[in-house]
């Protein structure tokens, strides 16, 4: 028999068909379930309920591929043509940098990539069953096709299913739809083209039963069920490269390029112009190549990273990959999912209509904190007779509790709409273990989705009993006769308002009492009459978080545009969205999405900001849709359904405290305290940590630069080499090791953040970073060559000459130390000595290894060096206050120009 599980569609359709018609297409009796001969049969041809693994790199490929990058390639043939020329040490130092720049970049890769895991872990393990008319419990991963599924509270959904006899079922689909309430369920079949938070009739694997009983029939399992799909999603979506990791990529093969013709070239006038020995001629070209790879860039680059990593740890931001610190100071488009990260996903009572007056509700969340204000005025809870009637209702007529967790803080245990009643009581001063015990309860009417309101009889020890009532507004409005005021009951005015509030994307419940018989016992559905006294009603909504608001604001400042798109109605988006400071004139839902083109979509993505009823595949054509306008998108999200479109991001932020394992393992960067808020804290170490970088460069390269410059005039001059390779490589490593090490530690430019982001197509080198490094390494060059020559003219030998020059090129690099922290900004300034207290420790440093090359005889015999008279340090000295001076000189006329970044 063909089922519709076979066919191309079977995502789309079951929610069309009544519960009839999924049965027989399922071929199964709702009260037996299928025979076990059947079920095995069913299970060989669909497989089983689970996602299939995805096949990984093995550690040594992975390892392998750290060596795979043109500059390593480079360093690594430099390396062996030293080490064949038995130069021990200047192999070692070469083999040595690569292998580390190797080991780090192995053990970062070796954290990524578990989404596939995470979505596996989503499903349910037990699952209960009819098999041939027997309840059953089985491995969930058994479950196919035509199973007969029961659930109940708590449970998780181990399947998609077509519900077919529920009872008050409620199920949490926030994690797959973004929906802040349970979605209560019935057996109506819905449109072809309904999103999935519409399909009432389905429950959806890795969904959980928040309140009641069902009977489902499987229609979906493994990788052909919802959450499969998106696992799927996960697995095809490709990493994108980080911007820094595509910039660094291009400029290795730049200099790579320029570096090999330099050598060639010089090897070519060395050997056939000048003649030189084939020996003299290669050695000083292995020191014009060693002298112009910047091989101390990627070990700097990984530790400027590593430490953002660590300061925006405990900013609350765990980053999971490395270059993910620095793509956040890109970024020019941030695409938020609103429960749990715009708001808290957590129900709160923001507008309480009472018979006179309306009140604004502060506070979010289920923390008793917050108060009530009239048109802005605070209002003392306690001495308003009406608002604590409705209090007492709101506490009285509720099953949740609400629990003050030591770690956790306020926890709710319960249904989240109870929840935010609950909340609003405390917020109006009264106690629930006294009101319970002034007016304990006697009886109640459960709720129920066909009457639709809970009721709840009680008595306060005076002979005195009354019922509660609290429930959807039609139905408690229909069963009332007047208001709190005592006067009749102006419907119209109480629809008005129930109007404006669900316009403000609001929940509206109404509250109502009404007193009972002295001696009534019992609470039956033939007491509900219209005999009730409307108390007021309570707009309820999953607001923004107040801190948000303002990081909102903090990222438009910062020329990033915020985006929100949720699974939730378009209403509440569109009314969550004006709070946030967002364009919310108009929300698109994921129905337009789908109808649009690619090209329509891009016109759309640009001028909207809220997104509504958005499904996992409606986020990843946003996404793209951003990035292919040039934006460098930042995902945020918490639910399984965010998943693709955070691994499809440039940057994929995910939830760390109630969010999901999915969503976690997908992102760069998860934050531990779910505030939207934290992004701001992290754009801004993001944009830090990439000045960091770009003045590591502006650092290393004209050293690099400049002992190449030395060396390539040397050669093209046909004169003996100021320094040698040897010496060379003893400059760059302890340079990195040392002041290029103190730029990690450089707090931020003033003003970062209210500068707009990098053009995601920029450059590494820009014209201005360019031309700085022209003009020092042209500095580097000159002053190492005039102490070279000042040396060989008062006849000092080549070795003291040497010496000289190694320790110019040292003492360039020190006092650009101070040049580089700053872009523009003058380092005439006490800030330049106390904002990184590092950089004075590491120049102490190096002027202590210095000396001892300079005159500790092993050192000397290592590295071809001889003792300096204080002449040569003096003129030393003198070259490197002038050089100083002449880069100050040239960040002067930058200031002058306006230009405060490189």
């Amino acid at each position: 028999m063909t089922t519709p599980a076979d066919e191309p569609d079977a995502q789309t359709v079951w929610h069309t068909l009544s519960a009839a018609e999924a049965l027989h297409a399922q071929s199964v009796d709702p009260r037996v379930g299928l025979s076990l001969e059947e079920a095995i049969h069913r299970l060989e041809k669909f497989g089983k309920n689970s996602l299939p693994e995805s096949t990984r790199r093995g550690p040594w490929l992975r390892f392998l591929l750290q060596f795979h990058n043109p500059l390593i390639y480079v360093l690594l043939a430099a390396g062996l043509v030293t080490l064949a020329l038995n130069d021990f040490i200047d192999a070692g130092v070469i083999g040595g940098v690569v292998l580390i720049n190797a080991i780090i970049g192995f053990v970062q890769e070796g954290k990524a990539e578990k989404a596939l895991d995470a979505v596996r872990a989503m499903l349910a393990s037990r699952a209960i069953v009819l098999r041939d008319g027997e309840r059953r419990e089985i491995d969930a991963t058994l479950l196919v096709p035509g199973d007969v599924v029961l659930l109940e509270s708590g449970v998780r959904v181990p399947a998609d299913l077509r519900l077919f006899r529920i009872k008050n079922l409620r199920v949490k689909e926030a994690a797959l739809t973004g929906e802040s309430l349970p979605v209560e369920k019935t057996l109506d079949s819905v449109g072809h083209k309904s999103p999935i938070g519409d399909r009432t009739c389905m429950a959806y694997s890795g969904t959980v039963v928040s309140f009641g009983q069902a009977h489902g029939v499987v229609v979906n399992t493994g990788p052909r069920s919802e959450i499969g799909r998106i696992g799927a999603m996960v697995g095809e979506v490709q990493s994108l490269v980080t911007p820094l990791t595509r910039r660094l990529d291009q400029f290795a093969r730049q200099i790579t390029a320029a570096i090999l013709v330099g050598a060639i070239v010089s090897f070519l006038i060395g050997y056939y112009v000048h003649e030189m020995a084939l020996l003299d001629i290669f050695l000083a070209v292995v020191g014009l190549t060693v002298a112009a790879i910047p091989e101390g860039l990627p070990a700097i680059v990984t530790i400027v990273l590593a430490i953002g990593t660590r300061t925006m740890a405990r900013k609350n931001a765990i980053v999971r990959r490395l270059p993910a610190v620095e793509t956040l100071g890109s970024v020019t488009v941030i695409c938020s999912d609103k429960t749990g990260t715009l708001t808290k996903n957590e129900m709160t009572a923001v507008r309480v209509m009472l018979p006179n007056c309306t009140l604004a509700a502060s506070g979010t969340g289920y923390a008793p904190e917050g108060g009530f204000q009239c048109d802005g005025v605070g209002v003392i809870a306690v001495r308003e007779a009406a608002l604590q009637q409705l209090a007492q209702c709101a506490l009285l007529c509720n099953d949740a509790q609400l629990k003050n967790d030591a770690t956790k803080g306020w926890q709710l245990v319960g249904d989240p709409t109870e929840g935010a009643l609950l909340t609003l009581a405390h917020k109006a001063g009264l106690d629930p273990v006294e009101a319970l015990t002034a007016a304990p309860r006697i009886d109640e009417i459960p709720f129920e989705s066909e009457h639709r309101f809970m009721a709840t009889l009680h008595h306060d020890h005076q002979g005195h009993v009354f019922a509660l009532l609290k429930g959807a507004p039609e139905r408690v409005l229909a069963l009332c006769n007047q208001d709190g005021s005592n006067t009749a009951l102006d419907r119209p005015n109480w629809e008005r308002r129930m109007e404006e509030s669900a316009c403000d994307g609001q929940r509206v419940l109404a509250l109502a009492r009404c007193d009972m018989a002295a001696g009534t016992a019992a609470l039956n559905m033939s007491d509900m009459t219209e005999r009730f006294t409307l108390l007021g009603l309570v707009g309820l909504i999953d607001p923004p978080r107040e801190e948000a608001i303002a990081a909102v604001a903090e990222c438009q400042r910062a020329g990033m545009r915020v985006k929100m798109i949720t699974g939730d109605h378009a209403v509440t988006a569109a009314a969550i969205g004006r709070q946030l400071g967002l364009r919310a004139d108009k929300a698109v839902t994921g129905e337009m999405v789908q109808a649009l083109s690619d090209q329509a979509l891009q016109k759309v993505a640009q001028d909207t900001d809220v997104f509504a009823r958005a499904s996992p595949e409606h986020k990843l054509r946003l996404v793209a849709a951003l990035q292919a306008l040039g934006e460098l998108v930042a995902m945020t999200g918490d639910g399984v359904n965010d998943a693709p479109a955070l691994k499809a991001a440039n940057i994929g932020i995910a939830m760390g405290k109630n969010g999901t394992d999915a969503a976690r393992e997908a992102a760069d960067l998860v934050l531990t305290d779910d505030n939207f808020a934290t992004i701001a804290h992290a754009v801004r170490e993001g944009r830090v940590v990439f000045d960091n970088i770009k003045k590591s460069l502006l650092f290393i390269l004209p050293t690099s630069c400049g002992e190449a410059g030395v060396i390539l005039l040397a050669i093209f001059a046909g004169i003996p080499l100021p320094v040698t390779a040897g010496q060379i490589l003893w400059v760059n490593m302890i340079t990195a090791v040392t002041l290029s090490l103190a730029l990690a530690f450089e707090p931020a430019e003033p003003g970062v953040m209210d500068r707009p982001p990098r053009r995601p197509s920029e450059p590494l080198i820009t014209r201005v970073l360019g031309s700085r490094i022209a003009y020092v390494s042209l500095l580097m060059v000159i002053v190492t060559f005039a102490i070279f020559e000042w040396e060989l003219a008062r006849g000092s030998s080549l070795e003291v000459a040497r010496t000289a020059a190694v320790n110019m090129l040292v003492m360039g690099e020190l006092v650009y130390l101070f040049n580089v922290r700053n872009f523009t900004t003058s380092a005439f300034s006490w800030r330049i000595l106390t904002d990184n207290p590092v950089a004075l420790w590491m120049c102490a440093l190096l002027v202590g290894f210095q000396l001892l090359m300079t005159y500790a005889p092993p050192m000397q015999t290592l590295f071809q060096t001889a003792a300096l008279d204080l002449s040569s340090w003096l003129v030393i000295f003198g070259l490197g206050l002038l050089k100083f001076l002449a880069v100050e000189l040239e960040k002067g006329l930058w200031r002058h120009f306006n230009v405060r970044s490189m």
